[in-house]
């Protein structure tokens, strides 16, 4: 027998493994993900791995292969059941077992540590006071302040001192040796989550609600880990009944992760989530420095986080005991990775919840077919949230058929009923989204008498209509010259739709000059808070219109939107 083994993942390029004979003594004691020292290298430095596979061939001279001493009893559990993972996706999704393990174990390079330094007084007050006398007598101006900081503060930070009284090491160093202070360093993380002031409400539960809480907290209790399809309409209070699930996992000293669809989402639900559980919360996601992900990393491995809040990736967290994974809005097409291997964040959630012994909870008002299929099969339990929270009621909707607007002599993308339901919305100070699947100034054909837009043949996505006369296809290529007739109905009335966030937000600007308008698509999001810095004045109200693509109709709270188009 014969085992594949990675040496030592979080120091060596993950680029090769290696193969070892299975000793006999070992035989039934290895498995995949398991830490076991090899020899390795021309001295044969004990050194050690993981194993990620096994077979019963040898892809090398037999000879020239080594032995494997022994397992790893220091080896870190978390690391195991990740490698476990990986060789799951390779086998399950496809590719290589390196891609696997490279998206499953995301950080290789450590980062530098960041320290604080604190200055700590070793002397009395008094002896303070006197030194102070000494300095200024010999005109010692650095030294004396200096001094008088230590003395108004027993501590100081090092930085404050540097920079805030211009003092330099020589003189901390100087008055070090004299006995006069002592220099501490700290070890501090890079926390991306920013703290702000929290009001903590309480919440009443209503009775959907507290039947769901229940059916989880009763399971777990009993050690039952299932999988679990939380099925409630927008504003039931799904975000609620999480917390209050994640709260229970946290009282048996175990850790959760919440997956979100968008980048965007993350702001409003860590904040949510702060109000709960404070500094334990944390956020993965790829707008983060590296150091940010290494520390994020760091302080979840020591078990310094409770709670690790971001989209797919942060899956991937290396919890020491994880007991619940989150995912909301699990219908979303971005759980679906679109690099190799092209795993998706539900069914990997499952297998990794299945190696660690944790729950999985399923959030949708919308959920996919598959899930509701597994309902069906008994597979996962069905929670319903059928009634809004606080007896709200679900929103009236239009939907306006922009031919009979065109027949009408309106040439606006905005039809004349969303055009009048924003002047009102406006004179009463409400705010308004409006939401657009395209960004900048994207175009495409469209009839005008009967509505047919053109569109490419393999991927039923519309034809953008560019300026050399052609029509392509953005997603695989397709072209074809531009149509001067609609194909389905014959008429001459076909011409170019041009509308994208861009667009829609100089439109509103003309129509409503008096409105403050605010864009958010990937445009105006490129920098590392663009998200975070957009919905946050508009949920201050320092806008009364937000224009954008699909990153704002996902999971926010805004109470004073009354209108959306």
């Amino acid at each position: 027998m014969y085992a594949d083994i990675i040496i030592d993942i979080t120091h060596e390029k993950l680029d090769k493994v290696f193969q070892y004979r299975v000793p006999e003594e070992l035989e039934g004691d290895l498995r995949t993900g398991a830490g076991v020292i090899v020899p390795f290298g021309r001295g044969n430095r004990e050194t050690k791995g993981y194993i990620v596979g096994f077979s019963e061939t040898c892809d090398y001279d037999a000879e020239k292969i080594k032995d494997i001493l022994r397992t790893d009893t220091s080896s870190v559990a978390i690391e195991a059941r990740l490698v476990a993972l990986a060789a799951w996706m390779k086998e399950y999704y496809g590719g290589t077992m390196i891609q696997a393990l490279k998206t499953v174990l995301p950080i290789k390079r450590t980062e530098q540590q960041k320290e604080q330094r604190i200055l700590k007084r070793c002397i009395s007050r008094e002896a303070g006071e006197k030194k102070l006398e000494e300095y200024l007598h010999k005109n010692q101006k650095a030294r004396a302040r200096l001094m008088a900081a230590l003395l108004d503060d027993e501590e100081v930070e090092y930085s404050l001192i540097s920079q805030k009284l211009n003092i330099t090491l020589t003189v901390v160093r100087a008055l070090e040796e004299q006995g006069v202070l002592e220099i501490k360093n700290h070890k501090i993380y890079r926390n991306p989550v920013k703290e702000k002031e929290q009001k903590r409400h309480f919440i009443t539960y209503t009775e959907e609600q507290e039947r769901a809480i229940w059916t989880f907290e009763n399971d777990y209790k009993k050690g039952i880990r299932k999988t679990y399809l939380l099925y409630g309409v927008t504003g039931s209070g799904k975000t609620e009944v999480y917390m209050e699930m994640i709260r229970q996992v946290v009282k048996e000293k175990r850790q959760a992760i919440v997956l979100i669809p968008e980048i965007a989402l993350t702001y409003q639900t860590v904040m949510r989530f702060y109000r709960t559980f404070g500094e334990r919360v944390s956020i993965m996601n790829s707008r983060l420095s590296a150091g940010e992900r290494y520390d994020q990393m760091m302080r979840a491995k020591k078990g310094e986080i409770d709670v690790m809040i971001g989209p797919r990736s942060a899956l991937f967290t290396p919890f020491p005991s994880l007991g619940l994974i989150v995912i909301d809005e699990e219908h979303e097409a971005a759980y679906k990775s679109e690099q190799v291997p092209r795993y998706h964040a539900r069914e990997t959630a499952i297998e990794r919840a299945s190696l660690e012994g944790a729950s999985v909870v399923l959030g949708s008002a919308t959920p996919s077919m598959e899930a509701f299929y597994r309902c069906e099969l008994g597979e996962y339990t069905l929670l319903e949230l059928k009634r809004r929270t606080a007896k709200a009621e679900l929103p009236e909707v239009y939907t306006v058929d922009m031919r009979e607007e065109l027949q009408k002599g309106n040439r606006s993308i905005l039809s004349d009923r969303l055009h009048e339901l924003m002047e009102d919305r406006l004179k009463k100070k409400e705010q308004i989204i409006l939401f657009l699947n395209r960004r900048g100034y994207a175009g495409f054909l469209s009839c005008r008498s009967c509505g047919y837009v053109v569109k490419c043949p393999h991927c039923d996505v519309s034809l953008a209509a560019h300026n050399n006369g052609k029509m392509v296809c953005h997603y695989c290529g397709y072209e074809e010259t531009v149509a001067k007739k609609c194909p389905s109905c014959g008429s001459p009335h076909i011409g170019g739709f041009r509308a994208g966030t861009q667009q829609i937000e100089e439109l509103v600007k003309k129509e409503f000059p008096q409105a403050r308008v605010l864009r958010m698509d990937l445009d105006t999001t490129r920098s590392k808070e663009g998200h975070e810095k957009i919905l946050s004045a508009f949920a201050n109200e320092e806008a009364d219109i937000l224009v954008g693509t699909q990153m704002i109709v996902k999971g926010h709270d805004f109470p004073n939107v009354t209108l959306v188009g």
